[in-house]
């Protein structure tokens, strides 16, 4: 245990020796006190999906022990559109576990999540993480079950064009430098993630790859790995803040658009899942896919169209989700398919041992691969509200157990095939869609938004401002009408540049 923290990158881990999920309000004030740290940030998502910060000096450890026990008051209709201003204060309480050493600041400074709660001093029922919080412990209760997730966040770095070791044209996929030209960017990125407590898988530089009027447009992926979905969240927040945060130093600029430009690879926040019992994972069955697996596959099959409300929340959004450009456009899943909304990646179910092939000094490893196995939605993009997004995924998996037919729901909307090919067209037909646009979402959750309010995960007012918000952008006919117009269609690339 204690090499394992010792690794960390993780100072406050490292320090402390501890897990992060067991700081408690002395460790904090331990490590302040033991590091020289003079300043707190309280930082916290709002309806915008951004975080917002809140700067404390330290002066004494009167003042440090007060805020960290009662937090502070912040303007609630400032943050969230659904807040009144007549009665808008809100708390913001830290959550310890989510602490970590701000990487940019010249002072000091130790940073946590927080976490909102009312006048009565009782959380915010509308709170992004307290509605994931909820979505997370009905899963629990429905399924005896723990849900874990993770995120693959996509985003393209733009710089000017030096004109040298030009990149192939949508051809980047794990491209290495000099041709991959942002690659020590990424893995300084990695490093700071790291070092807040992300637990990230890989990085790489992804498909899309162009120059446009002088500047270079480098697509990457930083992939993370299973943890609790609160935590999946959690570390996705403070990755994307990280990321911009660097590029704005390196004067890079960057963005998690679903779409910028026409013709040129989009980009998503693929979300893999799993299901924990008792420290197993419950997704394999004799090696092949579960019958728990498949009931959670079919919940999202039928929440499918709705959860595009929050993992798509942008016009562009649905300029990403057309057919031929690896993203998905119907509710289907299927496994190592890329054509589909679900797919069940390759999962190590192969019966050798590959790393003793590959190296014949080695001897048998009897490595558990099954630990490994996860389900992939593709449907969500940068623009997601990221608690609302994995609350949303957390209900449908959970519905999937609710449902008597879910075992012949899985059946009927698995594919393996390429439902894109003319062969192939039957079963497209029988497929149901996604929406194509913001205001075809907001119909389809509001038909479904029941099944969301559930065990009051989603709060009506949550739920009724995300249709108002979707509604708003009259996007009914958007993507017809811009199919030929190439500078309408970067303008508005250009007005949701910095979504999410």
């Amino acid at each position: 245990m204690n090499e394992k923290l010792s690794m960390s990158a993780n100072k406050l881990v490292a320090f402390l020796q501890k897990p992060s999920s067991m700081f408690t309000k002395e460790d904090i004030i331990s490590f302040i006190q033991q590091n020289d740290i003079r300043m707190v940030n309280f930082m916290y998502p709002a309806g915008d999906g951004r975080l917002k910060t809140l700067n404390f000096v330290i002066t004494d450890l009167a003042y440090l022990n007060a805020i960290l026990t009662c937090g502070e008051r912040v303007d609630g209709s400032s943050l969230f559109s659904f807040i009144e201003a007549g009665s808008s204060d809100l708390y913001v309480i830290p959550r310890f576990r989510t602490a970590f050493v701000d990487p940019f600041a010249e002072i000091p400074t130790l940073s946590m999540l927080c976490s909102f709660f009312n006048k009565d001093g009782e959380p915010l029922e509308s709170a992004p993480e307290h509605t994931l919080h909820k979505a997370s412990k009905a899963f629990t209760k429905v399924t005896g079950m723990q849900f874990q997730a993770m995120g693959e966040l996509e985003y393209y770095v733009i710089a000017p064009d030096a004109g040298v070791f030009e990149a192939t044209d949508q051809r980047g996929y794990h491209e290495s430098g000099p041709y991959a030209k942002f690659n020590e960017f990424r893995t300084q990125c990695m490093s700071y993630i790291a070092q807040a407590g992300g637990q990230i898988k890989y990085g790489h530089s992804e498909v899309g790859n162009f120059t446009l009027d002088g500047y270079i447009y480098e697509q990457n992926e930083i992939e993370f790995l299973p943890v609790d979905v609160e935590q999946a969240a959690d570390q996705l927040m403070i990755a994307k803040w990280i990321i911009r945060n660097l590029a704005y130093k390196l004067g890079y600029n960057v963005t998690f658009a679903p779409k910028i430009t026409a013709g040129k690879a989009g980009s998503g926040l693929h979300i893999h899942m799993r299901m924990m019992k008792d420290g197993k994972n419950v997704m394999l069955e004799d090696g092949a896919l579960s019958q728990t697996a498949r009931k959670a596959i079919a919940g999202m099959m039928e929440l499918a169209p709705s959860i595009t409300a929050f993992g798509n929340t942008n016009p562009t959004s649905y300029f990403r989700l057309v057919p031929h450009q690896e993203s998905p456009t119907n509710v289907c899943w299927g496994d190592r398919n890329r054509s589909v909304l679900v797919r069940v990646p390759l999962g190590w179910s192969a019966k050798t041992d590959m790393c003793m092939l590959a190296n014949p000094l080695e001897k048998e490893s009897h490595f558990d691969t099954s630990i490994k196995q996860t389900v992939e939605m593709r449907s969500p993009d940068g623009s997601a509200d990221l608690y609302q997004l994995l609350s949303g995924l957390a209900v449908a998996c959970r519905h999937g157990f609710e449902l008597d037919n879910a075992l012949e729901i899985a059946e009927r909307t698995y594919v393996n095939v390429n439902i894109h090919q003319k062969e192939n067209e039957g079963k497209l037909k029988s497929l149901a869609q996604l929406p194509d646009s913001c205001e075809a979402s907001a119909d389809c959750l509001e038909k479904q938004r029941a099944v969301f309010e559930q065990y009051n995960v989603f709060s009506p007012a949550m739920i009724d401002g995300i249709l108002r918000k979707l509604r708003s952008y009259k996007d009914r006919t958007l993507r017809a009408d811009l199919k030929e117009d190439r500078e309408a269609m970067l303008k508005l690339v250009h007005e949701y540049f910095h979504c999410g």
